[in-house]
């Protein structure tokens, strides 16, 4: 198993949503965060005062897949996504040691 973190612009979130439920993704755990990668953020104007935005909001998608789906996923996060222009995001894949379903006590693939 594998433990998908994708980092998205938060307008995208629907579509990315839509597609994983179109590659039969059931559930994730989705956070509004902030951060800045190459964009280091941006400069704005505030009732006369110029300020900078350093961080910059973005929505972090988290998602327990079974091995052999995970190319699946990641096609559909990086199609939905993507707007070709800088801060587009990013997918983490980190090995997932196991998964335990609390209410049955199942463990690994179906417990996903």
């Amino acid at each position: 198993m594998k433990l998908i973190i994708a980092i998205i612009k938060p307008f995208k979130l629907d579509e990315v949503k839509e597609a994983l439920g179109a590659v039969g993704i059931e559930g994730m755990t989705v956070t509004e965060v902030k951060g800045f990668g190459r964009q280091k953020g941006h400069t704005e104007i505030y009732r006369g005062s110029e300020y900078t935005v350093d961080f910059l909001p973005k929505v972090k998608i988290e998602i327990a897949v079974a091995d052999d789906i995970v190319a699946k996923v990641i096609t559909a996060v990086t199609a939905a996504a993507k707007t070709g222009k800088i801060g587009d995001g990013k997918i983490f894949v980190l090995p997932l040691e196991d998964v335990i379903r609390i209410r049955t006590e199942e463990h690994g693939d179906s417990a996903v």
